[in-house]
């Protein structure tokens, strides 16, 4: 149990970390909340026109997960490495220290999934490009790659919590996309390098 409740006060504060929102002030841009869509991620911080501190989000967001779930696997095992990379993607949707008004969990959900099941991760990663090739939309690309990671999870490992834990990340994606969701079906989302 101890296990279980260190991996997963691990996993929150290390997804806690807004990155967008340090690296921003950092290289004075100033408050990325107050900035496009006002969310703390790399899709936004690209509306800043400095793709290089998109892409430094991108890899930290990311890199927090897949942290989460690489520590908890090797100090505590498998178990652990999901409630660790769960907390993760929690931390960074609820930051306490943004007064639990984070990001859209995209990164930090596939730095997770490449870390516990790569070849899940991976085909999520493939549908995310293709679907953002296609469209230009960074939301639907993100909609789109988590809804299938459940399937994609049991066909590739058969594995019930693999399936479950992706299942739940899907539910949360999906609720913290619903002002894209509107704007997707009203045609007034913005593309992928569009500013808002």
């Amino acid at each position: 149990m101890m296990d279980f409740i260190v991996s997963a006060l691990g996993g929150y504060i290390l997804g806690s970390i807004p990155f967008g929102l340090v690296l921003c002030f950092m290289f004075g841009y100033g408050d990325i909340r107050a900035i496009g869509s006002g969310n703390i991620g790399a899709t936004n911080v690209l509306r800043t026109g400095n793709k290089l501190l998109a892409l430094a989000t991108l890899i930290l967001d990311s890199g927090k997960g897949a942290a989460a779930v690489l520590i908890a696997h090797y100090f505590f095992g498998g178990e652990s490495a999901i409630i660790a990379g769960f907390l993760a993607l929690i931390g960074h949707l609820y930051p306490v220290w943004l007064k639990f008004k984070g990001g859209k969990g995209v990164a930090t959900t596939l730095g997770t999934l490449l870390a516990l099941a790569p070849y899940v991760g991976l085909v999520a990663c493939a549908i995310w490009l293709g679907m953002a090739a296609v469209f230009r939309y960074s939301s639907l690309a993100a909609l789109t790659a988590v809804i299938a990671t459940p399937i994609i999870a049991h066909l590739l490992y058969q594995d019930a919590n693999l399936s479950g834990l992706c299942a739940a990340i899907s539910v949360l994606i999906w609720i913290k996309h619903r002002a894209n969701i509107k704007r997707l079906m009203a045609g007034e989302e913005p593309k992928i390098g569009q500013k808002k």
